[in-house]
């Protein structure tokens, strides 16, 4: 299995290619992922990880390309900040904001505005939000209650209960 860890920082992970625009320890692909086409074949990876990156690019452009390079039956791992999230207003560098809902925009029959896009996913694999822990022990509960369903993560980005911010979305999409 072939796997990419998309702008990896100081994330390297074992057992998958590691890009980013800086040459960091353990760094395998130094490269801007802004300049499109990527430096890959067609098809090349099963599995491509993007840790907290589509919020600081141009992501629409880098989807397709991530579609190109990614084989069919191959996931694509996201992980976004939630636009609930404290953090897309600390970073100086955040360009974009996500709902659990902006995904489906990339899969095939998944929303009616599908057609914005010449590409498509076959399916949404894995779905969460994710909440922060440590001295807000009520978010454990609530991160339960809003990943029982989809119906119940719609229900909290479009009710009150956005009271209790997010952290992140974890999104898995197959080609």
């Amino acid at each position: 299995m072939k796997k990419l860890n998309l702008g990896c920082g100081k994330d390297i992970r074992e057992g998958y290619i590691n890009l980013d625009r800086y040459p960091l320890d353990g760094v395998d692909v130094v490269y801007d992922i802004e300049q499109l086409p990527l430096p890959f074949h067609d098809e090349e990876f099963d599995e491509i990880l993007c840790n907290s990156i589509l919020e600081h690019v141009n992501y629409i452009p880098l989807m397709k390309e991530l579609y190109r390079i990614l084989k069919k039956g191959g996931i694509l791992k996201i992980i976004v900040p939630h636009f609930t999230s404290a953090n897309n207003f600390i970073d100086p560098t955040h360009k974009h904001m996500f709902s659990i809902q902006t995904f489906k925009f990339f899969v095939g029959g998944a929303s009616e505005r599908d057609y914005y896009f010449d590409f498509h996913f076959t399916q949404i694999v894995y779905r969460r939000i994710t909440f922060p822990k440590g001295k807000h022990l009520y978010n454990y509960f609530i991160e339960w209650l809003i990943n029982l369903s989809n119906t119940m993560r719609h229900v909290y980005e479009f009710s009150f209960l956005r009271i209790f911010p997010a952290e992140n979305i974890i999104i898995w999409l197959k080609k």
